[in-house]
């Protein structure tokens, strides 16, 4: 692997959430510290309430943590950007430009095709954004679904359409929370190879799951417990095993 292929691309240092709930502080997050790194599945484990979809959010820039730093890099690693202090509008154009996001729920649009969901977050023209969409189901094997309606396709390819359109900016990293939880074995299958093939590229992909499929198919794997990190591995060296919880 290059050096820059090599080079965090998404880091998180000292992350702390809590929030109120009936007057009481709840902590979730405690001084969590993580680095996401370009040619690499990474995969966010961990029971109900251990924190893990909150940690994702803070480290896709949809929610600020309250204290700790987040740091995004461009597609080689360097000069990564202090996320800290940045204005709703900053972190909104270093989302679109930064990161990609895939949903358990795929969050596609009904009334619009699978063409125009892939399209309509793109940066640039609609004509290059088309062009781009359409490159991008190519890809993900629905070239000849590109003018079906959610509601006309199965979960898996609703899920492919999600991801086309998490690339749609080319982003160097994806992020994705659950993407398998309403998939069968085969489109699980098709999925992850995707994803493989993303990091592959060079591209940091950091995955939170609850499916020992999806972890064992990691290259390194965090485990994270009430609030903090219990166990990191390199998962091609010991896969993580065992059943957990939905998150």
């Amino acid at each position: 692997m290059s050096e820059s292929v090599a080079r965090p691309l998404l880091r998180a240092d000292g992350v702390g959430k809590s929030y109120t709930l009936r007057g009481r502080r709840v902590d979730v997050l405690n001084d969590v510290s993580l680095a996401v790194s370009g040619g690499e599945v990474t995969a966010l484990v961990g029971h109900s309430g251990s924190g893990k979809t909150t940690l994702l959010h803070i480290l896709g820039l949809l929610t600020p943590p309250d204290g700790g730093r987040v740091f995004v890099g461009s597609a080689d690693g360097r000069n990564p950007v202090d996320t800290s202090g940045l204005s709703d509008g900053e972190l909104a154009d270093l989302r679109r430009s930064r990161l990609g996001f895939v949903f358990q729920s795929y969050n596609l649009l009904p009334q619009h095709s699978a063409l125009l969901n892939v399209a309509l977050p793109h940066l640039g023209s609609r004509g290059a954004g088309e062009r781009r969409a359409r490159e991008l189901l190519a890809r993900v094997g629905l070239a000849d679904r590109a003018d079906h309606l959610p509601s006309e396709l199965s979960g898996g390819e609703q899920q492919r359409v999600a991801l086309a359109r998490a690339l749609i900016n080319d982003p160097p990293v994806v992020l994705a929370d659950e993407p398998t939880g309403n998939l069968d074995t085969d489109s699980e299958d098709v999925l992850l190879a995707l994803f493989r093939e993303l990091a592959d590229e060079g591209r940091a992909v950091l995955l939170v799951t609850h499916n020992p499929t999806v972890s064992e198919s990691a290259d390194v794997v965090h485990r994270l417990e009430k609030g903090a990190f219990t166990d990191t591995r390199d998962a091609a060296d010991e896969p993580a095993t065992g059943t957990e919880s939905s998150k």
